[in-house]
């Protein structure tokens, strides 16, 4: 790890955590699962807020967390926001998606299940995931009015040093996406600067290529 690999690391999580925090109400919460328990926490928070009246937790095991918890993350999620005071009965679990694309269709099958319509959604993740949900939430569910909370945190504060080198490689992979799923149609096209792109591939060459297909 270098001075340069950690600007170009800044670079692409400031890109992809770049949104329009929401101001208005919707009718449900998303919140994708991830290895990141602070997403809960916003959950909870603009629940309390009275930001939307229903919680869905969303998520199978993926690639990081497949290796260190026991429960899916919709599961682990939905008994985070339990403890921080959101009512068992306003939690939906979806617990099979294994991608950001599965999270939209499962939860969309889920609620129309359930019967229960909406109309806008606040999708609530990790924050180097915000642009990605957005873009595939826009293009999977284009019915539904998206908004995206994420916690505002600067990259070296949100990732601890021993976990740098993980979360460079997973924003790598998330990067190489923006481009590659809009081209093959699985969510909404992205404008992504030129200083964004050749960051994405200095990462790549310098061996950041881990979850590059």
């Amino acid at each position: 790890m270098n001075e340069r690999n950690l600007a170009d690391a800044r670079i692409i999580y400031d890109y992809l955590s770049g949104h329009i925090q929401p101001e208005n109400k919707a009718d449900f919460l998303l919140v994708l699962g991830s290895h990141d328990l602070m997403v809960p926490v916003l959950a909870s928070e603009l629940f309390a807020e009275k930001m939307a009246p229903i919680v869905v937790c969303s998520g199978g095991f993926g690639k990081i967390t497949r290796e260190i918890w026991q429960e899916e993350e919709g599961k682990v999620f939905a008994k985070k926001c339990i403890e921080l005071g959101v009512p068992k009965e306003k939690i939906l679990i979806e617990s099979s998606a294994t991608n950001t694309g599965e999270n939209i269709t499962k939860t969309r099958e889920l609620l129309e299940k359930k019967d229960i319509k909406v109309d806008s959604g606040i999708i609530v993740c990790k924050p180097y995931m915000a642009k990605r949900a957005l873009a595939t939430a826009r293009k999977q569910w284009p019915e539904v009015e998206w908004r995206v909370a994420v916690k505002k945190i600067p990259l070296d504060e949100y990732v601890p040093k021993d976990d740098l080198e993980r979360e460079i490689n997973v924003m790598v992979g998330d990067m190489q996406r923006m481009k590659t799923y809009a081209e093959a149609g699985f969510q909404v096209p992205v404008d992504i600067p030129d200083d964004v792109w050749d960051a994405y591939k200095r990462l790549v060459k310098a061996g950041f290529n881990e979850f590059v297909v």
